[in-house]
Order: structure tokens, then C-alpha cells, then sequence
């Protein structure tokens, strides 16, 4: 039963996409640790998984994990870039690192990049995290994940093995 209710969510997810998702990714420069640049068309060709996190957010180091996981399987088709957003600092984003022993970029974003991925506005002013995007070698975003119920094999399985299997496999437009 229990494999039964992992094939039916990953399956709803298949056809899903999240409501901030069929849109170009919005571009960006942000830097790392080592104050190096990372822009987004650099990583054009490439599946692009951007996570808005915050260190602190257990849910978020979670999908740290998760995501170290799908670099070292995919690697070289797929490039995660992680936004830390304010109240993380150097030190906090530092401690993350080496905890989760993360390989891919971990950004600093003063919010504005993630605020524009996020459509915030005066009448939606809330930022929920983690967010995980994933933008198609084109540049299109092809899906959003929101941390919830329907979307926990996302943040703590290998449900975004079936996402990003999927984009590999399709053909390019």
C-alpha cells in the first residue's frame, strides 16, 4: 500500500506544475562563499535547480541532502544553485555547508531575486521556504514546489528523480 500512495503522488507530480511555474526564470548575478558570480545563463543547456532556503528551516536541510544526492547522480546534466535569503549571514550559510557537506553554490540573495521567482508583492508579502524551481535547459521555469503534503517526495524522497528524468527525456522544442 505504501509503494501504491509513492507511485500515485509521484504520478500527480508528473502532471502537476506549480502555480509560479510556464514562465521564463527571471534572470540573475548572485555570489557564493568565495564572492564569485553566479549567473544564470551561464547554466543555459543545463536543468537548473534553484532552492530558496533559509539554513535554519529543518525542511531546508532536508532538501540539502536531497539535492546532494541528485547533483552527484545527474552530475553534469543538472546544476542546483541554492539561495540563502536574509537573516542568513557568512557564518550561518558557512555552518550549512559543512554540515549538509554541500558541493553545489549556495548564493546570497539580498531577497529580490527571490521575491521575483516568488511573484511577492505588497499583497502577498510572504515568503515561505524551502522553494525548489526547476528551469529547463531553456531557461523556462517547469515546475515549483512548495513544501506541503503532496509534495514531500520531493523534499525528502525521489520524487524529483521522476521530475527531472522526465525533462531529460523529453524532446527539446
Amino acid at each position: 500500500m505504501r509503494i501504491f500512495l509513492s507511485l500515485l503522488v509521484s504520478a500527480g507530480l508528473l502532471c502537476a506544475s506549480g502555480e509560479l511555474s510556464g514562465r521564463r526564470a527571471p534572470g540573475f548575478s548572485l555570489p557564493d562563499m568565495q564572492a564569485r558570480q553566479h549567473d544564470l545563463q551561464d547554466y543555459r543547456g543545463k536543468i537548473v535547480l534553484l532552492d530558496i532556503i533559509q539554513t535554519g528551516c529543518p525542511h531546508c536541510q532536508r532538501l540539502a541532502d536531497v539535492l546532494e544526492r541528485v547533483y552527484s547522480k545527474y552530475n553534469g546534466k543538472v546544476m542546483v544553485l541554492t539561495l540563502a535569503i536574509p537573516r542568513d549571514t557568512q557564518a550561518t550559510v558557512a555552518h550549512f555547508i559543512e554540515e549538509h557537506k554541500v558541493t553545489s553554490p549556495v548564493l546570497f540573495d539580498c531577497g529580490q531575486v527571490a521575491a521575483s521567482y516568488l511573484k511577492v508583492t505588497p499583497q502577498k508579502p510572504s515568503v515561505d521556504v524551502p522553494h525548489l524551481f526547476v528551469i529547463d535547459g531553456q531557461g523556462m521555469i517547469r515546475d515549483d514546489f512548495a513544501y506541503g503534503f503532496d509534495s514531500k517526495t520531493i523534499f525528502e524522497g525521489e520524487g524529483l528523480d521522476v521530475v527531472i528524468d522526465k525533462l531529460l527525456t523529453a524532446p527539446h522544442r
